[in-house]
């Protein structure tokens, strides 16, 4: 008997809209997840204290544990906190450091987990890993998938809006990516996943060329659609290749190499992506990445976001370490560091001209 139809991995509810925060209870009643209303919620210390605040009333049977940061520590102590109380599942409530230690955190117990995204800075919102800050610097680790996704628009617009804009630049850096893994499928024979790739690149065509902005709804709208599409397409193919590639690499390098200087990670691979199409040959679609994180207000040049050109040339150099065996356009043209500035010059003139 062929085997007709394949399980996907994927949230049993997706609610993006306004207000949807405040029926959090009846939606994780009506859908099975927790009836008794029994969870463990993890909050930030600072700004999670206003929702915890809002949604304590709705919640009374929750018990609430604030988070500290984004380290492979706070998500063990986490899992520590909650092991053996019996909950109905782990709800991260927050940003994505919060919703990656929460789900870490659920996985380690055993709990399904629940994400209530308040910002909408990175694909991280409903993918099946969690990056978290270690001894090492930064390490990405496999979970389930969230059981359900939450995003509350007029929650998201009181986020700051760079955080809106980053994840712009993670979403539409998708292209980026699935460009960099048909490469390597052209080049070495990687299988490439088309129904992950067909999800993550429809979710990155979706922001790139919509014509709202960061105060509108339905732009916002599409944004989370896309995030929760990226995140679902990476738990198809069972790794990130569907929304890393060698925009991802650049953006690691500039972590480890520059840690304290880094800008956000939708910032970088947003302008990483750019500068990849341009290193394929793809210049139509580089400009159209340019113009479109502009419009938004996102950077396409080094110094944008603090570099020079020669701490960016490292960068780019340095990239292909970040990710051993992961084939791209970087390790496919295997420049070296003249090759790279020229590269990049010729990239800035056209912003130029």
């Amino acid at each position: 008997m062929p085997v007709l139809t394949r399980l996907i991995p994927s949230p049993v509810v997706v609610d993006i809209r306004p207000g949807a925060m405040d029926d959090l209870a009846g939606l994780l009643a009506d859908q099975r997840i927790s009836s008794s209303g029994k969870l463990s919620i993890a909050v930030s210390g600072g700004s999670g204290q206003a929702l915890r605040e809002r949604l304590a009333p709705v919640l009374p049977d929750a018990d609430w544990y604030a988070v500290a940061d984004g380290t492979i520590d706070s998500a063990v102590r986490l899992a520590d906190d909650i092991k053996g109380k019996r909950y109905d599942a782990v709800v991260g409530l927050g940003g994505g450091k919060i919703i990656d230690v929460a789900k870490y955190a659920a996985a380690r117990v055993g709990l399904p987990m629940v994400a209530v995204a308040t910002n909408l800075s990175h694909d991280g919102i409903c993918s099946p890993v969690s990056i978290l800050d270690n001894d090492n610097g930064r390490g990405s680790y496999g979970v389930p998938t969230p059981i359900a996704m939450v995003v509350d628009l007029d929650v998201i617009r009181d986020a700051p809006v760079r955080f809106v804009r980053s994840g712009i630049g993670d979403a539409v850096s998708n292209i980026s990516a699935i460009a960099d893994w048909e490469l390597s499928h052209r080049v070495n024979g990687e299988p490439v996943d088309g129904l992950a790739a067909a999800m993550a690149r429809t979710a990155g065509e979706a922001v790139l060329r919509h014509p709202g902005g960061v105060g509108d709804d339905e732009f916002l709208t599409v944004l989370a659609e896309a995030l929760v599409l990226s995140g679902i397409a990476m738990s198809i193919s069972g790794d990130t290749r569907p929304s890393s590639g060698a925009c991802h690499e650049i953006s690691h390098a500039f972590d480890l190499l520059y840690p304290k200087r880094s800008a956000l990670h939708g910032e970088q691979v947003g302008f990483g992506a750019a500068f990849a199409m341009r290193l394929r040959g793809a210049e139509e679609e580089s400009l159209l990445f340019t113009e479109v994180l502009r419009r938004h207000g996102l950077p396409v040049l080094p110094e944008e976001i603090g570099f020079t050109v020669d701490e960016f040339v490292r960068a780019v150099a340095y990239a292909p370490q970040t990710r051993p065996g992961r084939f791209t356009i970087l390790e496919h043209l295997d420049l070296s560091t003249d090759q790279i500035r020229d590269a990049y010059a010729d990239y800035a003139s056209t912003l130029s001209s």
